[in-house]
């Protein structure tokens, strides 16, 4: 497809968990009459606040936010919902005289919005997917991860084996097409139009320090509540759906079944928040060109914030209310 506005401005602000993201957003929104939309696969849950720290109220300072609540936790949600949803946000915000801004950590998710990006056509089949289902109440999630590990071993490595419905949809994708899920997704890499005249922000920082803001955040989410937020959604007897997979549930799922102790749930749920840091830092750097900015400093975040801030004046021609 072509642009729908190839002139239409755009801040994209990208970058690693506890990196300093929504801090710089609501100064950037606030310097350019801004909105911002979430880019992140999570915020769209409601009652899943803590965890996937969901921006507060009081913390929005008047910005209107976008794509966050929009779904229930017992809801699927795809890139490609993502991708429509989105650029039909950026038309509305773009006509009421703001700059759209997209803020998050979801690569996939951001990738497909800005760029010219195809889904795969594989529609899928009924049929299949409920011989899947049953399969996997047969012999388990783990031996029917296993088969999509012989198959396709590089997605059997981004996806949990408890999310059934993702390896369901890479087996049919196989089955269907004959090609991989990471192929497809591959394919795409490199080839892609940049659909928007895009500021493209990404906030990076020393790994220890990030990882030392990672553990800190853990803390500070459990001490607002965030098993009570979880045990909400256990007993509301939410299994093998999207939003549980996500880091921050399912570790406390984990310690709610009684596979671990709290102790070791919480120890886990630092370290996959640091892996995925990892993860999100190695995807946007390989699929993205990206303006990147150190924030190692925070006690200098408002010398970046200016100095972000002329960049987005001189890449979109745009000008700061600040000065």
């Amino acid at each position: 497809m072509k642009s729908l506005d190839a002139n239409q401005k755009l801040i994209v602000i990208i970058g690693p968990t506890a990196v300093g993201k929504t801090k710089l957003s609501i100064e950037l929104a606030k310097r350019f009459n801004g909105e911002i939309i979430s880019g992140d696969s999570m915020q769209i849950y409601r009652g899943m606040d803590i965890g996937t720290a969901k921006i507060k109220p009081d913390e929005m300072e008047g910005i209107p936010h976008h794509l966050i609540d929009i779904k229930e936790p017992n809801e699927s949600f795809s890139a490609a919902e993502f991708q429509q949803l989105v650029r039909a946000k950026i038309t509305e915000i773009a006509e009421k005289g703001k700059l759209p801004i997209i803020v998050g950590g979801t690569g996939l998710y951001i990738q497909s919005v800005i760029y010219d990006y195809q889904f795969p056509d594989v529609t899928g089949d009924q049929e299949f997917r409920s011989r899947l289902e049953e399969k996997a109440k047969e012999i388990g999630n783990e031996a029917l991860h296993q088969q999509l590990k012989e198959i396709d071993p590089e997605s059997a490595a981004k996806i949990h084996p408890n999310n059934v419905r993702r390896v369901i949809r890479a087996l049919e994708i196989h089955y269907l097409s004959g090609g991989k899920d990471t192929q497809i997704e591959n394919a795409q890499a490199g080839q892609l139009e940049l659909l928007y005249n895009a500021a493209m922000i990404g906030l990076t920082m020393d790994r220890e320090k990030l990882y030392e803001r990672i553990n800190a955040r853990v803390e500070l989410m459990l001490s607002e509540g965030l098993l009570e937020e979880v045990i909400n959604l256990y007993e509301q007897g939410l299994r093998g759906c999207q939003s549980i997979q996500a880091i921050g549930y399912k570790e406390i799922y984990e310690y709610l079944d009684g596979h671990v102790s709290f102790d070791e749930a919480v120890s886990n749920l630092k370290q996959n928040s640091r892996r995925y840091a990892k993860r999100q830092l190695t995807w946007f750097r390989n699929k993205m060109k990206v303006k990147w900015f150190d924030t190692t400093n925070v006690n200098h975040f408002s010398k970046k914030i200016d100095e972000i801030s002329h960049y987005v004046e001189g890449k979109l021609q745009v000008k700061s209310n600040t000065y």
